[in-house]
């Protein structure tokens, strides 16, 4: 098995950015999910409530950002000042964030047509991901919970197998968002990965992902008239274990140690859970 490809998100719930390579320190990928949009208040948006997020790009160049969205002008954004800050939420956590130049956010705001806030996960802020699944004090960034999430090709292949058995379309890997994607022939290995090894860094498989309407939007438009992945992971994927109800594609991941991994790396599983996920069972049709 194989690393096939690399992704972060600089800006949460905006458009992704392939890496040919990419360093790992406890936060996960370097640059993952630092900016975010929230409202005036600090609560978090993302492309559940706002679907035009798929549109924006985000360029990050020497501490500031360019942001870009067709058919608007390019919002240059300067480095934060550390003493401008808000609380934000982030689910159940709480961040002091530094807050962008009162012009960005007027210009972002006028793309959105609503009134919001870009803010930033910069040295000052702190958060860590839930003790119970990821060990205690483990950093996270604007992530939804952990630092990394990895998928298996396999897995979106048996996906699509079922989405085409029903006539209902096919979908890409974009749909879902990972930081790592590992080339493999079976589907649904990773139920039984507990740590794989990547360029000598330890990943531990800590959670599976459970899926939401955002898999269902096309991540370069935001449109929802396209095929629908969610009753496939219905069908085939729906968690028996109510500490993670719902659908489930990919998993959480953890990294253990620093370094660099890049796409054509050598996948090893070094731990396994022979028990994997409890599934419900599928109906017959």
């Amino acid at each position: 098995m194989r690393v096939s490809d690399l992704f972060i998100y600089p800006l949460k719930s905006a458009r992704a950015i392939a890496l040919p390579a990419a360093d790992i320190d406890a936060y996960g990928l370097p640059g993952d999910r630092r900016a975010m949009i929230t409202d005036p208040h600090g609560h978090f948006i993302t492309q559940r409530e706002l679907p035009d997020l798929a549109r924006i790009e985000i360029r990050p160049e020497a501490g500031a950002f360019r942001l870009l969205m067709q058919g608007k002008p390019e919002i240059s954004v300067p480095p934060p000042r550390p003493e401008i800050r808000m609380d934000v939420s982030v689910w159940k956590s709480t961040v002091s964030a530094a807050v962008a130049d009162a012009e960005s956010n007027r210009q972002l705001s006028e793309w959105l047509g609503r009134e919001v806030r870009l803010v930033f996960f910069d040295g000052q802020a702190q958060r860590t991901a839930n003790a119970e699944w990821a060990g205690e004090g483990t950093p996270v960034s604007f992530t939804d919970g952990y630092q990394i999430l990895v998928t298996t090709t396999g897995s979106l292949r048996a996906l699509n197998d079922d989405l085409a058995a029903h006539g209902e379309g096919s979908v890409g890997m974009e749909r879902f968002r990972p930081n790592i994607v590992i080339d493999t022939d079976e589907a649904w290995p990773e139920d039984r990965w507990a740590a794989l090894e990547i360029a000598g860094i330890r990943f531990d498989l800590v959670k599976p992902c459970s899926r939401c309407i955002m898999t269902t939007q096309d991540q370069l438009t935001g449109s929802r008239e396209v095929a629908n992945p969610m009753p496939a992971m219905g069908r085939i994927r729906m968690s028996a274990d109510r500490r993670v109800p719902g659908p489930l594609f990919g998993w959480n991941v953890t990294p253990r140690g620093s370094g660099r991994i890049t796409i054509g790396d050598t996948v090893k599983i070094i731990e396994e859970r022979p028990e994997g996920w409890a599934l419900k069972v599928r109906a017959r049709e």
